[in-house]
């Protein structure tokens, strides 16, 4: 079932492109065993729900490190957020791009992710999606819409970080979709900040689009295609947090700017402080002011 609000991407395989040198065989073998090591220990990593979120939340962004390693790819990071979010919740909101996106963001700030609800269904993934209490959402369905907005409300007023992703499906990375505003009103409504991420893979040529995962793909084929890459960044840009404001359009249109915005330099690991916004947020606890909807 579609409707005319329905997302959609134009980007398939022909957008597809792998820039630089593949890894050799024997680089490649070692990557899928680490991989299939680290899918291994993936129910024991669900089982840490019972710790205390700090410990909880240094293991899931410790792993989310380990599996962007053994890939190949490099993570680069440039905080340009000032102040940083306090304890409160916030509501960080990132273009999508591929499954990688979930492990590049997990491996700098762990977060409950607003995740398509068919996930559900998939083997393997889908027993874990339901243990790490994803928010699903189902984009065909308009009605359905409004509780999970509801939702991601309760939760940022419990002081949690919940990850969306307003384009609502993937692009290559050359081009990207609007940021749609129906998930922003549950910052409004909590009165929360946002968190605009920008991400982008790199590699010796330009956009690494070999990363992404779009058209008819296969979790399996991409994830095929990416343990060949070689020489890849992924490079994460923490924008200034947001106010929320009263208009969820005009927030998404702002947070959409800083979403697309240029990256600058960027070191492995780093967290150098750029200049801030001027509608840019205090901490998370401070703030109570005030896909098509």
């Amino acid at each position: 079932m579609t409707h005319a609000w329905m997302p959609s991407s134009p980007c398939g395989d022909g957008c597809v492109t792998d820039h630089g040198r593949r890894a050799g065989p024997v680089r490649t073998g070692l990557r899928c065993v680490g991989v299939a090591v680290l899918v291994s220990g993936l129910p024991v990593l669900v089982a840490t729900g019972a710790l205390p979120p700090r410990w909880r939340s240094g293991l899931h962004r410790g792993y989310a490190r380990s599996v962007l390693r053994i890939l190949g790819l490099r993570l680069r990071v440039r905080d340009e957020r000032d102040p940083a979010p306090g304890a409160g919740g916030v509501l960080v909101v990132a273009a999508h791009v591929s499954w990688l996106d979930v492990l590049a963001l997990t491996a700098v700030d762990p977060g409950t992710y607003v995740a398509r609800a068919d996930l559900l269904d998939w083997p393997l993934i889908g027993p874990l999606t339901r243990r790490l209490r994803v928010v699903p959402i189902d984009r065909a369905r308009l009605r359905a819409l409004p509780a999970v907005v509801d939702e991601v409300t309760a939760l940022l007023r419990r002081g949690r970080r919940v990850v969306v992703f307003p384009e609502g499906t993937t692009w290559c990375g050359r081009a990207g979709g609007r940021l749609r505003p129906a998930l922003f009103q549950a910052a409004i409504d909590a009165g929360t900040p946002v968190a605009p991420v920008a991400l982008r893979y790199v590699g010796p040529g330009g956009p690494a689009t070999g990363a992404c995962f779009v058209g008819e793909q296969t979790l399996v084929g991409s994830l095929v295609r990416v343990v060949r890459l070689r020489d890849v960044h992924i490079d994460v840009r923490l924008a200034p947090l947001q106010r929320p404001g009263t208009d969820r359009r005009e927030l998404a249109t702002r947070c959409e700017r800083l979403v697309r915005g240029g990256h600058g330099p960027f070191r492995n690991g780093g967290s150098p402080t750029g200049s801030s916004s001027a509608d840019a947020a205090p901490p998370a606890g401070a703030v109570r002011s005030p896909v098509a909807a």
